[in-house]
C-alpha cells in the first residue's frame, strides 16, 4: 500500500493528461503476454504479422515481465494535456544520464547487452531508444490511436464531470477501486509497491489508460509532476465490430460499402484500419474515400505520417438523417 500525503495545493493542482507515449510502453506487456489480457486479443491478432519485421528488442528490454516494474524515465510525466508522441519522445531523450542509470539499477535480473549499452552511454542510446519507440508505435499504435483518443478523453470529460458535481475529493474515490482518498492522505493499493510519500504541492496528474491493465500505476518519487495512471473504462469495446452500419437508406443511396466507411468515420481512422474493420483491401477503401471526399462528404486529417479521414459536416448530417429515417 502507498500512502500519499496531500495538501490543499495538491489538490488545486490535480490534472488530468492522456500520453500516447504510456500506451506504447504499456502495449509491450500486451503483446509479450496476451494471455493476461483477453480484451485486447483482437488487436494483438492484427499488429503481430507486422512486429515481426521490427527489431524491438531494447524496448521489450526495458518492459520486462512478468515483473510490474517500469524504468521512470521510459514514460515520463506528459507536460501537457495531450501531447504527441514526438512531443513525449523530446522528453525522454533529455533525460539526464544518471537518472536512467539509476533506473536500469532497480531492474531486476542481468542487463542484456542492449542494457548495458545503454547504461554505458545514455546520450546516444536515448535517441536509439526514442526510433525504436517510433517504429514500434507506427506499427502498433498508431493506425488505433484516433480510437483509442475518443475513449481516453472521453475518460477525462467524465473526470471532469465528477470534478464539478463532488470535487477532486469525490473525484478521487470514485477514480478507480483501488484508490482511496481519506482525509489527506490518497491511500493507492499496489502490488509490489508499498511505503509513504509526499507530494509537497507538486500536485498529482491522472493519466487514463489503455493498455495498463486492471491495475494503477504510479510514479510518485522521481522528478516532474507525480503520476497515477490509471484503467479507463469501457476498453474492451475498442476492438468490436459493428457487422450491421447504421442507416439502410443511406446504403441505397451511396452503396453499402461507402455507407459502412461513413459509418466507421465517427472519429479519424486511417485507411488500414477502415480496411481491417470492414473486411476490404486497402485499395478498395482508398476508392471509396476519394469518391466520398470528392462529394465533400468526408476530409483528411495528417498525424504525424499517417493521413486519417474524418467526416465532414456534411457526411455527419447526412449520417444523421439516415440514422433518423431508420429508427
Amino acid at each position: 500500500m502507498m500512502l500519499v500525503g496531500l495538501e490543499a495545493r495538491d489538490l488545486a493542482l490535480t490534472r488530468f493528461a492522456v500520453s500516447p507515449l504510456w500506451e506504447v510502453i504499456a502495449s509491450v506487456r500486451v503483446i509479450r503476454q496476451p494471455h493476461r489480457f483477453p480484451e485486447h486479443l483482437a488487436w494483438f491478432g492484427r499488429v503481430r504479422p507486422g512486429l515481426a519485421r521490427l527489431d524491438w528488442r531494447l524496448l521489450a528490454d526495458l518492459v520486462q515481465v512478468p515483473t510490474l516494474v517500469i524504468p521512470p524515465f521510459v514514460c515520463p510525466p506528459p507536460a501537457t494535456s495531450q501531447p504527441d508522441l514526438d512531443v513525449e519522445l523530446t522528453t525522454l531523450v533529455a533525460t539526464a544520464p544518471e537518472a536512467v542509470r539509476a533506473s536500469l539499477d532497480a531492474l531486476p535480473g542481468a542487463r542484456s547487452s542492449r542494457l548495458t549499452a545503454l547504461y554505458a552511454d545514455p546520450v546516444v542510446e536515448l535517441t536509439r531508444l526514442a526510433e525504436v519507440i517510433r517504429a514500434y508505435a507506427d506499427a502498433v499504435l498508431v493506425p488505433y490511436w484516433p480510437r483509442m483518443r475518443t475513449l481516453l478523453e472521453r475518460e477525462v470529460l467524465l473526470g471532469a464531470q465528477r470534478i464539478a458535481s463532488d470535487g477532486v475529493h469525490g473525484l478521487l474515490n470514485h477514480l478507480d477501486p483501488y484508490v482511496r482518498l481519506e482525509a489527506d492522505t490518497l491511500r493507492v493499493d499496489h502490488i509490489v509497491l508499498a511505503g509513504a510519500v509526499r507530494l509537497d504541492g507538486r500536485g498529482l496528474l491522472l493519466v487514463p489508460s489503455v493498455f495498463g491493465g486492471p491495475r494503477v500505476w504510479s510514479n510518485f518519487g522521481s522528478p516532474g509532476q507525480p503520476v497515477l495512471r490509471y484503467p479507463a473504462r469501457a476498453v474492451a469495446t475498442l476492438w468490436e465490430r459493428d457487422p450491421a452500419p447504421r442507416g439502410r437508406g443511406l446504403a441505397r443511396v451511396v452503396g453499402r460499402t461507402r455507407a459502412a466507411l461513413l459509418h466507421e468515420l465517427a472519429v479519424p481512422t486511417s485507411t488500414l484500419e477502415l480496411a481491417d474493420r470492414c473486411g476490404l483491401t486497402s485499395g478498395t477503401v482508398s476508392q471509396h474515400l476519394g469518391a466520398l471526399r470528392d462529394a465533400g462528404l468526408v476530409g483528411t486529417h495528417r498525424v504525424g505520417r499517417f493521413v486519417l479521414y474524418a467526416r465532414t459536416t456534411a457526411g455527419e448530417v447526412l449520417v444523421a438523417a439516415s440514422s433518423t429515417a431508420d429508427a
